[in-house]
C-alpha cells in the first residue's frame, strides 16, 4: 500500500465545472461554460477499484453545479451504496432548471440513488445570482421523496460576525428553518478565487480563514477526482485509479 495514502477514506468527485450562479465568493472564480463533465461509467469503475482496496466512509459530488448531470451523480452515489459507502452527500446550489417537472424528476432520481444527505446552498451570495423559487421548490421536492436536506450557507468573516452578507443569509436560511429543514454549519468563506477579488476589505486584518478542502500531500485522506478525470498526478482516463494510487508520489 502507497504509505502516502495509507489513510485513504473519502472519494470525491468535481461533476463537472459549469454553475448555474456567478457567485462573488467563489473560490474558484469564474467558471467555464465550456468545462467537461466526468465520464459516468470511469466515475463507477473508479469507485468500484478503490472501494476494493480501501475502507470508503463517505463520497462526495459537487461542482460547478453537479446537477446540471443528475444522471452521473445518480449512477455515482447508486454505486457508492453498493459498495457500502455509508456517507454519501452532494453540494449543489439547488438551480438546474426552471421546468417544475424535471426538478421533481430529479429529486426522485436523487432519492432512488441512494443520496445520503443533499447539502443546499443558500445564503447572501448565492441568491444574489441564483432565483430562490426553484431552490425551495426542489427542496420541498427532496423532503417529499425522503431525501434527507440540509441547508449549508456561506459566512463572512465569521458566522456571528453582523455584517450585511451575513444578515442577508440569516433571514434566507430562516425561510428553510421555518419549513422545518436543519440548518448546518456551512463554511467561512476564505480568500481565494473571486472571493479575493471581490471580498478584499474583509480580509485585511490577517485573520482571514484558512482554505478547510486542502490537506498534506503526504498524508491523503481524500482522493479526489476532476470533472477532466485528472487525479493523483494522472487521470483515470489513461491508467486504473488503482495504478494512480501505487504510482502517486508527492515529491
Amino acid at each position: 500500500m502507497n504509505e502516502y495514502l495509507k489513510n485513504l477514506n473519502r472519494i470525491e468527485f468535481i461533476v463537472t465545472m459549469c454553475c448555474t450562479g456567478r457567485c462573488k465568493h467563489c473560490s474558484e472564480g469564474d467558471h467555464s461554460t465550456g468545462s467537461p463533465h466526468i465520464d459516468t461509467e470511469a466515475a463507477v469503475q473508479a469507485v468500484k477499484d478503490v472501494c476494493s482496496r480501501y475502507d470508503i466512509k463517505s463520497l462526495m459530488t459537487f461542482g460547478g453545479e453537479p446537477l446540471l448531470y443528475p444522471e452521473t451523480v445518480a449512477e455515482i452515489h447508486r454505486t457508492a451504496f453498493e459498495m457500502g459507502i455509508p456517507q454519501r452527500d452532494i453540494i449543489t446550489n439547488g438551480f438546474f432548471s426552471k421546468d417544475k417537472n424535471r426538478i421533481h424528476e430529479v429529486a426522485m432520481i436523487l432519492h432512488e440513488s441512494r443520496v445520503e444527505r443533499v447539502m443546499l446552498s443558500v445564503d447572501a451570495f448565492h441568491q444574489e445570482t441564483i432565483p430562490l423559487e426553484p431552490v425551495e421548490f426542489f427542496a420541498d421536492s427532496l423532503k417529499s421523496a425522503g431525501v434527507y436536506v440540509e441547508i449549508s450557507p456561506a459566512w463572512l468573516v465569521s458566522e456571528s460576525d453582523d455584517n450585511p452578507y451575513n444578515l442577508k443569509t440569516v433571514s434566507l436560511i430562516g425561510r428553510f428553518a421555518d419549513k422545518g429543514f436543519d440548518i448546518g454549519r456551512g463554511n467561512v468563506i476564505f480568500p481565494q478565487g473571486s472571493a479575493l477579488k471581490n471580498l478584499s476589505e474583509y480580509f485585511l486584518n490577517g485573520d482571514a480563514p484558512q482554505n478547510p478542502y486542502e490537506e498534506s500531500p503526504f498524508d491523503i485522506h481524500s482522493l479526489c477526482i476532476g470533472c477532466d478525470g485528472s487525479a493523483l498526478n494522472g487521470n483515470i482516463y489513461h491508467k486504473n485509479v488503482l495504478q494512480l494510487v501505487e504510482e502517486y508520489s508527492p515529491v
